[in-house]
C-alpha cells in the first residue's frame, strides 16, 4: 500500500493518485473494459426486464470482482477497501446504475455479514459461492416503518428447542426476487433490550415459510431487481445464527460504513459520466449559430461542477485510505455520503437542463442516469440522518 504520510507521491505530471497502487488501477482498467464491453451494450434490455441476468453475475464473480476483500482461501483477491471503491466508482461510471447496486449490495453491502459474522462453517459452505457469483446475496433489515433506525424494526425470531421461527416483512430489499442467501435481521429480545435485541439470520431461497410478496416497481435503478419480502412462521436452524444472538445491531452498524462509502464512490462515478456526457453534447449541440459550450454561463456551471465532483472524489478516497489503515472513519463517511449523496443529484439536475428537451425524453442515456441518481441520497442512510451523524462528531 502506497504510505502517503511518507511522501510517495507520483511524479511531476503523473495524474495518477497517490491513493492507489498498481494492483488497484489494474483492476480499474478491467473492471472499465468489463463496462464497456459487456455492460454497455446490454444494459438497455436489463432495464427492461427488471434484472441483471445470472450469467453475468457469474462473469464479474470468474473475474474475480465479487471477492475483492476476500481471503484467497475463499477465491478473493485479499485488497483493502480501496478496492471497493474502485469497483463502486467504475460501475458508476457505467450509466447503468441498476447494473451497479445489483453487484455492489452483494459484494460490500449483503456478504460481509456471512465474512464478518458466519461461523467456518457458513464462510466455509457460502464465500466460495458467494465470491464466484453461484450465490448471489441480499441484506434484509428495512421494513416499511424501520430505515436507518434499525431499533425500530419489528420482526421477530422466537428461539425454540430446535432452532428460531421468523414472523415479519421487509421492504426495500435489493436482489430480493432473485437472491439466493439473504441476511436478514430480527428481534429475538424484547422492545427493552435495546440494541442487544437484535439478530442476524442466514435464510435460504425456498426456505418453508419465507416468500418474495411482490417485485416493486422503482423510479430507477431499473435493471436491480427490489422486492417485499414476508416471513410466515419461517423456521430456521440454531446454526442460521450469523454471529452472536443480540449483536445483529452492532453488526448492522459496522458494515453501515462500508456501505455508505461504496454509495458514495459509486454517486461519484455517475457524476463524472453524467459531466463528461453532457460536456460532449455541448460542444456539438448549436444554438443560436454557435455550440452551447460556447456559453460563458454554461461552462461556468460545468467548471463548478467538475471541481466539487473532484472535491468529493478525493473525500471519498482520502476516508478509503484511512479505513484501510485501520482507523474510525465514521465521521468521514458520513460527511461522504452524504456530500456525494447530494452533490450527484445536483450535478444531474444541471447535465438535464443543458441537455433540454432531449434531457426529459426516454430515449436519453442523461435521464435515466437522474433517475437512477436520486435514491443516493435516502438510500444506505439519508442525508439529514448522515448530518446528525456529523453533528454528533462536531
Amino acid at each position: 500500500m502506497v504510505d502517503i504520510t511518507r511522501g510517495a507521491m507520483p511524479a511531476p505530471g503523473d495524474r495518477r493518485s497517490p491513493f492507489f497502487t498498481e494492483e488497484h488501477e489494474m483492476l480499474r482498467e478491467q473492471v472499465r473494459r468489463f463496462v464497456e464491453q459487456d455492460i454497455k451494450p446490454f444494459g438497455k434490455a436489463w432495464e427492461e426486464q427488471g434484472f441483471v441476468p445470472r450469467d453475468v453475475l457469474r462473469q464479474m464473480g470468474a473475474l474475480g470482482f465479487f471477492g475483492i476483500r476476500y481471503p484467497e482461501q475463499y477465491g478473493g483477491s485479499n485488497m483493502d477497501t480501496l478496492g471497493s471503491v474502485v469497483l463502486a466508482e467504475e460501475l458508476g461510471r457505467s450509466t447503468f446504475s441498476g447494473v451497479a447496486i445489483t453487484a455492489l449490495v452483494h459484494t460490500d453491502m449483503a456478504s460481509v455479514h456471512v465474512f464478518h459474522a458466519g461461523s467456518d462453517a457458513q464462510k466455509s459452505r457460502w464465500m466460495p459461492k458467494i465470491i464466484a457469483g453461484e450465490a448471489i446475496c441480499a441484506v434484509a433489515v428495512t421494513e416499511p416503518d424501520a430505515g436507518s433506525d434499525v431499533k425500530s424494526i419489528r420482526t421477530t425470531a422466537r428461539k425454540t428447542h430446535a432452532g428460531y421461527v421468523l414472523n415479519g416483512s421487509k421492504m426495500f430489499i435489493t436482489n430480493g426476487v432473485h437472491g439466493d442467501l439473504y441476511c436478514v435481521a430480527a428481534k429475538t429480545g424484547d422492545a427493552g433490550s435495546g440494541s442487544k435485541a437484535i439478530t442476524m439470520f442466514l435464510v435460504e431461497k425456498g426456505t418453508p415459510g419465507f416468500r418474495v410478496s411482490r417485485a416493486l416497481d422503482k423510479h430507477g435503478w431499473r435493471s436491480s431487481d427490489t422486492a417485499e419480502l414476508v416471513f410466515e412462521d419461517c423456521f430456521v436452524p440454531h446454526d442460521a445464527v450469523l454471529g452472536e444472538e443480540g449483536k445483529g445491531f452492532y453488526a448492522i452498524m459496522r458494515n453501515f460504513q462500508n456501505e455508505r462509502m461504496v454509495i458514495g464512490a459509486m454517486a461519484m462515478g455517475e457524476a463524472q459520466a453524467a459531466l463528461a456526457l453532457t460536456v460532449d453534447y455541448l460542444k456539438t449541440r448549436q444554438a443560436f449559430g454557435a455550440p452551447l459550450w460556447d456559453k460563458q454561463a454554461i461552462r461556468q456551471r460545468i467548471a463548478r461542477r467538475a471541481a466539487e465532483i473532484e472535491a468529493g472524489r478525493q473525500l471519498v478516497y482520502s476516508t478509503a485510505w484511512h479505513s484501510a489503515h485501520g482507523r474510525d472513519v465514521t465521521r468521514e463517511v458520513s460527511m461522504a455520503k452524504a456530500y456525494c449523496g447530494e452533490l450527484v443529484n445536483a450535478v444531474m439536475y444541471d447535465c438535464v437542463q443543458f441537455h433540454g428537451g432531449i434531457g426529459f425524453m426516454r430515449e436519453s442515456v442523461i435521464e435515466r442516469m437522474a433517475r437512477d441518481a436520486r435514491v443516493q441520497a435516502i438510500g444506505g442512510g439519508a442525508t439529514e440522518v448522515m448530518l446528525e451523524e456529523v453533528a454528533k462528531r462536531i
